[in-house]
């Protein structure tokens, strides 16, 4: 998900105002809307009709033991009667068996439904959660669910483009684009949107996150549950803090990890301006990681050598990429996902080490291996990304606008601004009309107490999204993992969090007041492998 916090220790980014959207704004939905009476409707309906669970479809290649169904949605909650769309849900049921004494039964809780974020991301394999050590106190007490959101395939699967085209590589990664680079990127991106335009039609427009929290109160009907317990990481926190909003009395419980920032000025535009800034300090994270590593990896003991490394390497690759398929822009998508995760430390250093001593092969296996199911999956999961943002909120549409922000926001923070850029500038040429971003605050009493669960150092969900969202859930505790940055970190391996998680999710209690745990310990380094002969 690419959302965030905009003040970093260079300064406050000063932003060009908003061009606003083409004149097609739809207004918020509110509580007497036709939306909200369709879905109350629909929500009737598929309380009414439940779930047929069976065996999952062969081609999720789920385990024997999930089974799954499908729900029936409207595609405009304006229309409850008119073309509906099928989202797939998965389930494994509560184990009821104590994971400390096997001899005691637990009793059941119902569905945790999850949603892992994205836009544009599945949750069919999340119930597989159970199997974890970690989760397994919590799969013995709720049936662990999951679900593909509209857009996502199988449920109503949205496409922009052909998936074959779709890996374009090997390609540049300027962190200085020149103007012809820049115009060059433009016009793709504005095929991109037309491609959207062309493949989604008239139901466009109805890939959003509004619709997004409207489906999950139809799968809470069709569950029969009587209350959401829900968990949203990343963009599910968004989802999450939308369903609060829209439907208050009918949350039970609610965790939030790694918070999207819901202030509507932030929903989308600056949320990933914010999201650039982060990540500059994230790669430095993992820079002196590497450099702490250095009788390991051999690129520098220090942040500035291990850089210099890099650059060498993108430089190369821009020369002769590697296995033909690893240009500058794959090196850096590739690192970005360290940005994320510090599990791909090890791997992504020992990558970058072999490439330079002359063995380009751990970076080919990393990065340059595509498969057409990836191609598919990933051409979907990027136009439901797409929709799902430029849907959601206005968008500068002059992309002078972009290239100031981005210009200055660069000088500071090179490692990613661009290629967000180019991830979201379709929204800048985008067909459908926009949604106006729902102001999510919530009154003491109106909503049950929630938990927020953030990294201090998370750079693709920046920690400032979850002060905003404590200050907006009144009720809330936020709980923070000092000093660390994984992308996510309910259910891990910091046992501090997940105490907190089990004590509000088997019992509902929460800290009483915000709290803090200690880091997760660093990754364990992987010695490279010799260079080929």
């Amino acid at each position: 998900m690419r959302a965030a916090a905009l003040y970093s220790a260079a300064g406050s980014l000063l932003l060009t105002a908003l061009v606003a959207a083409p004149a097609q704004s739809a207004p918020p939905a509110g509580p007497g809307s036709a939306e909200a009476r369709g879905t109350a409707v629909a929500a009737r309906r598929a309380a009414a009709a439940g779930i047929e669970f069976g065996r999952c479809p062969r081609a999720e290649e789920l385990p024997g033991g999930m089974r799954c169904g499908t729900v029936s949605v409207p595609l405009d909650y304006a229309h409850p009667d008119g073309k509906r769309i099928e989202l797939s849900v998965s389930r494994m049921r509560a184990t009821h068996r104590d994971p400390d004494d096997g001899g005691r039964e637990v009793p059941g809780q119902g569905a945790l439904l999850f949603n892992p974020g994205g836009p544009g991301a599945s949750g069919l394999y999340f119930p597989l959660v159970g199997m974890v050590p970690e989760w397994k106190r919590i799969a013995a007490a709720y049936d662990l669910v999951g679900y593909a959101p509209r857009g996502v395939a199988p449920s109503a699967p949205l496409s922009c483009q052909d998936p074959g085209d779709f890996f374009k590589g090997p390609r540049p990664a300027p962190e200085q684009p020149s103007d012809a680079y820049k115009k060059e990127r433009a016009a793709e991106a504005g095929a991109y949107a037309r491609g959207c335009a062309e493949r989604g039609g008239a139901a466009l427009r109805h890939y959003h996150s509004l619709n997004n929290a409207r489906d999950l109160e139809v799968v809470r009907a069709a569950l029969g549950e009587r209350r959401l317990t829900f968990m949203g990481a990343s963009y599910g926190t968004y989802l999450g803090a939308l369903y609060a909003e829209l439907f208050p009395a009918r949350v039970r419980r609610m965790v939030f990890d790694a918070v999207v920032n819901p202030d509507p000025e932030q929903v989308w535009y600056r949320n990933n301006l914010d999201q650039s800034e982060a990540f500059e300090d994230r790669w430095d994270d993992f820079k002196e990681w590497v450099a702490e590593h250095d009788d390991v990896y051999g690129l520098g003991d220090t942040a500035r050598q291990v850089q210099g490394g890099y650059e060498e390497a993108s430089a190369r690759l821009a020369a002769r990429p590697a296995g033909g398929t690893v240009g500058p822009a794959q090196l850096q998508g590739a690192f970005l996902k360290a940005g994320y995760y510090d599990d791909y430390w090890p791997h992504r250093a020992e990558a970058l080490s072999a490439y330079l001593k002359g063995d380009p092969q751990p970076l080919i296996d990393q990065v340059g291996t595509r498969t057409a199911e990836d191609a598919t999956g990933a051409e979907n999961a990027n136009a439901v990304y797409t929709a799902v943002e430029c849907n959601d909120a206005p968008w500068p549409t002059d992309f002078e606008v972009w290239d100031r922000d981005n210009t200055r926001l660069a000088r500071r923070a090179p490692f990613e601004t661009w290629d967000n850029v180019w991830t979201n500038l379709p929204c800048a040429y985008w067909r459908a009309p926009r949604q106006r971003p729902l102001d999510v605050r919530t009154a003491s009493g109106e909503l049950p107490p929630t938990l927020i669960l953030a990294a201090e150092r998370d750079a693709a969900t920046p920690y400032e999204g979850a002060l905003e969202l404590r200050r907006r859930l009144a009720g809330s505790v936020l709980v923070t993992e000092r000093d660390a940055g994984t992308h996510g970190i309910a259910g891990g391996p910091n046992a501090c969090i997940n105490g907190h998680l089990e004590a509000y999710l088997l019992d509902g209690r929460l800290p009483a007041r915000d709290t803090s745990c200690a880091p997760r310990p660093e990754p364990e380094p992987r010695r490279a492998a010799a260079p080929k002969a």
